[in-house]
């Protein structure tokens, strides 16, 4: 792991792999700067050089209590500096990272990938309930809940998931994800306020993803540069089911991100 100190002093961590253009990765919820990203490692590898950034209690990233979003963005600002120009990714919660990030150095990002960024009102209706789970730290029914009430997951495909060794990735992270759950609620997110990013912007979305939990239409309005790049067949993970096709819809995007 590779480190740098963000602006309030907090030790950020990345992982650096792979040869080819500067890739930034900001990984989602339920998951880390390895995990995330586990299914298309290698395939990144080959055609990248890959910083994939472990967010606040991840890898050996400081764990803080109370921070926000923008305090998260300002970390991955805070690796952008280091290179002088990359393109960047995120994934959910990490969408939103790397869309404020972007916003803090714009002169660093090529190309802005974001796929499926949520609604900072995901999960408020049932955030009580979130918070009782983790109070008995029943990380398995935390996790349970928020796939079948928060991203509408059928119960068939949750108890899938739950029989496959991903259900343990999910319920590990359950409380470093509950912080992010408690940032993105005091997130005051205004689409309007993206309008001047110059780059290029690319929103994935799944088209069995539920497309009004993100912010894909609403940020996809406003920018001045932005596209709609659907992953034919995937839902929020199509990083980790079809890593063939997710990666080759990036190539595509970073060759002729317009």
């Amino acid at each position: 792991m590779e480190r740098v100190k963000s602006a309030d002093g907090v030790e950020v961590s990345f992982e650096r792999y792979g040869a080819g253009p500067p890739l930034v990765l900001v990984h989602g919820s339920f998951s880390d700067h390895v995990t995330n990203w586990q299914e298309v490692r290698a395939l990144l590898t080959d055609r990248y050089t890959v910083y994939a950034v472990a967010r606040r209690g991840r890898g050996e990233t400081t764990a803080t209590q109370g921070h926000g979003l923008l305090d998260e963005a300002r970390d991955v600002a805070a690796v952008l500096r280091t290179m002088p120009t990359a393109f960047l990714l995120g994934h959910s919660y990490g969408a939103q990272t790397a869309l404020a990030a972007a916003a803090l150095a714009p002169e660093r990002v090529r190309t802005l990938v974001l796929y499926e960024p949520p609604y900072p009102s995901l999960a408020s209706g049932i955030r009580p309930r979130l918070e009782a789970l983790a109070e008995r730290e029943d990380w398995d029914g935390l996790v349970e809940t928020f796939m079948r009430d928060v991203l509408q997951i059928p119960p068939a495909d949750v108890a899938e998931i739950k029989a496959s060794p991903f259900w343990r990735v999910w319920t590990a992270d359950a409380p470093a994800t509950l912080g992010d759950l408690r940032a993105l609620a005091t997130y005051a997110f205004e689409p309007e306020r993206f309008r001047a990013l110059a780059m290029p912007v690319v929103f994935l979305v799944g088209s069995e993803s539920p497309r009004e939990l993100y912010a894909t239409d609403a940020l996809a309005a406003v920018l001045p540069q932005a596209r709609v790049v659907t992953l034919e067949g995937q839902a929020h993970e199509g990083m980790t089911n079809a890593p063939e096709q997710f990666v080759a819809t990036l190539d595509r995007i970073f060759r002729s991100p317009t």
